[in-house]
């Protein structure tokens, strides 16, 4: 369960981060509710996940999976450029997220 609640905020986290750039310095009201809910949940979810996991591990995966999710939401929504070289360090991220997971205890 704690894996899974690990996912979630590293999710929330990378929703959180391109959040940011549809709150247009959190004048826009909408955007900066939903941005402002997905920081609290993330941190509520790493704090639990936290309980089970060494927090080494943890602070990483949450990291990883939020810099590679908004990297990946920066490409899809936001024009960002898709180079090879961009596309080959996402690779890597996500082999040392999976490599964390795989040699994690908890």
């Amino acid at each position: 369960m704690a894996w899974l609640m690990l996912i979630v905020a590293g999710i929330l986290e990378a929703g959180w981060a391109i959040g940011l750039k549809y709150t247009h310095g959190f004048t826009r009201p909408v955007p900066s509710i939903l941005t402002g809910a997905a920081i609290v949940i993330s941190m509520m979810l790493l704090a639990m996940a936290a309980r089970t996991l060494p927090i080494g591990t943890a602070y990483a995966v949450w990291v990883g999976i939020g810099a590679l999710g908004a990297m990946i939401l920066g490409i899809l929504l936001l024009n960002e450029p898709a180079t090879p070289m961009r596309l080959f360090f996402l690779a890597l991220l996500l082999i040392a997220i999976v490599g964390l997971k795989s040699t994690s205890k908890g």
